[in-house]
Formats: C-alpha cells, sequence, structure tokens
C-alpha cells in the first residue's frame, strides 16, 4: 500500500480500529508508528496487537498532534465516515512534514457497484454505500482547495475463493447493517446455496486517493516538548512496501 517509508519515517493512521493495516506496515517497514481511532473497545484490542505502536483515541477533524510531524497519513475505508473532510484534510495537511503524502483508501463508484460478492448477493448495499461515500472527484477538489500537490490515484485488487460466510452472517460490513432484514436474509441464502457447488470466486477492490504536502511548505522548529514520542523498539534499516494482510476476505472494520 505504501512506497518510500523507511526505518525513519514517522507514520499516522487515522481510523485504526484494530489495528489491521497499520500493524501490517510497522512489521514490514518497521518504522515509528501512531494510531488513532475513537473506539476505546477497537483500541484495546489493537494495543493486544503490538506493543511498537502508539495507539491512542482521536478524531479525524482534530488530530493531536504537532504540525509537521509525519511523513505519512492515511486511512483505510474511512473516509465516507468523517462528517467534515474539509477539516480532516486540512489537519492531515497541517500535520505532515514538507514533503509528506496522505493516501485515503476508499471505494470509487465503479467499485460499489461491482463488489464481489457483496453486490451480487447483496444489490441493496450499492444505493446505500454510494449514498454514503463522496465520490473521488470531490474529495481530489477538496485536497486540491486545501493545498496538497501531485494527487493521483490507482486501483488495487486481489482475487481469492470465499469458503466461509460468517463475517456476512455477522453483518461485519457496515453497509449489510443498513438494509432491510428481509434483504439480508435473501442475500445469506444465496450465498450458502452457492457455497454448496463450491468456494465462492471474490475480488476485493480499493481504490487509493495519494497527495503530498508541499516542499515549499515549512515546518516549524521541532519542540522537544510536543513532538510525538518515538516507541522504544529495535527498528533495523529498511525500506518497504506495506499491503494488507492477506486473510482471506478483506478485514472487516
Amino acid at each position: 500500500m505504501v512506497s518510500g517509508v523507511g526505518r525513519v519515517s514517522a507514520v499516522l493512521e487515522v481510523g485504526c480500529g484494530t489495528g489491521n493495516y497499520i500493524v501490517a506496515l510497522e512489521s514490514v517497514a518497521r518504522c515509528p508508528c501512531w494510531g488513532i481511532d475513537p473506539s476505546a473497545a477497537m483500541l484495546s484490542r489493537a494495543r493486544e496487537r503490538s506493543s511498537n505502536i502508539i495507539f491512542q483515541p482521536g478524531e479525524a477533524e482534530n488530530l493531536d498532534f504537532p504540525t509537521g510531524s509525519f511523513d505519512l497519513v492515511f486511512s483505510v475505508d474511512v473516509v465516507h465516515h468523517i462528517k467534515n473532510r474539509v477539516q480532516y484534510f486540512s489537519e492531515a495537511h497541517r500535520v505532515l512534514k514538507s514533503g509528506g503524502r496522505i493516501c485515503t483508501v476508499t471505494d470509487s463508484e465503479w467499485i460499489i457497484r461491482h463488489r464481489q460478492p457483496l453486490a451480487a448477493y447483496f444489490p441493496e448495499t450499492v444505493a446505500v454505500d454510494l449514498e454514503r461515500y463522496p465520490r473521488v472527484a470531490e474529495l481530489r477538489d477538496t485536497m486540491s482547495h486545501i493545498g496538497f500537490k501531485d494527487i493521483l490515484e490507482n486501483t488495487v485488487e486481489r482475487s481469492y475463493q470465499l469458503t466461509d460466510i460468517q463475517v456476512y452472517r455477522d453483518k461485519a460490513f457496515s453497509c449489510l447493517r443498513l438494509i432491510p432484514e428481509e434483504a439480508f436474509q435473501t442475500g445469506i441464502a444465496q450465498m450458502e446455496q452457492a457455497l454448496r457447488s463450491g468456494p465462492i470466486p471474490c475480488v476485493s477492490r480499493y481504490l487509493l486517493l495519494w497527495g503530498a504536502k508541499s516542499r515549499a511548505c515549512a515546518d516549524p522548529p521541532p519542540c522537544p516538548h510536543s513532538q510525538p514520542v518515538v516507541p522504544d523498539v529495535d527498528r533495523p534499516a529498511a525500506c518497504a512496501s506495506a499491503a494488507a494482510p492477506s486473510t482471506g476476505a478483506p478485514p472487516p472494520r
């Protein structure tokens, strides 16, 4: 998911949940990492997964870090939950170092309409999420207005075979809790029938929207009393890319 992250990079995940992505990134890049989330329960589970990462409560619209703290700020499947996206992108721009990057991982309209298996078995989720998710063009315009440069996007995908639909029965994907119960039960019944013939073919897709803070933006001089504290761990030299953990179905939030 991330390129150009090395052992001295400072990385923040906004809306880290139980830590799926920031834990994967830290385990590969071995760089100082922070994760924030408004849910105390999710943060508790995240802390159980890694003692190298600083997990703390926080809101996207109010990033409680000094200006110029991070080389990368990223979020995964979170931006549609943020009520004031202008404020979030402003805050992300502020806490990034000069030349730092932001990555917003989200779903485009095309991805929402072609989700496999979600759109196939629960077509009602399409309208639900088209209403919830901001258009990519809207996000690009907001980022440009805030001052982000070099805005670009790319789509990543991974094919896999689904052999267990428990996460769907549990409504682990939030859109399943927003459709009529009758429609949900119909989709579950269809998935169960399909599994009798073998695994369900699936494709996980995400759109990655990148931007950079201009190097012309001068960062303030470091203040020893306000800079984030780097976790005290032994970090071998490394510069690598990190991707979502491959665990079958994409990890639900």
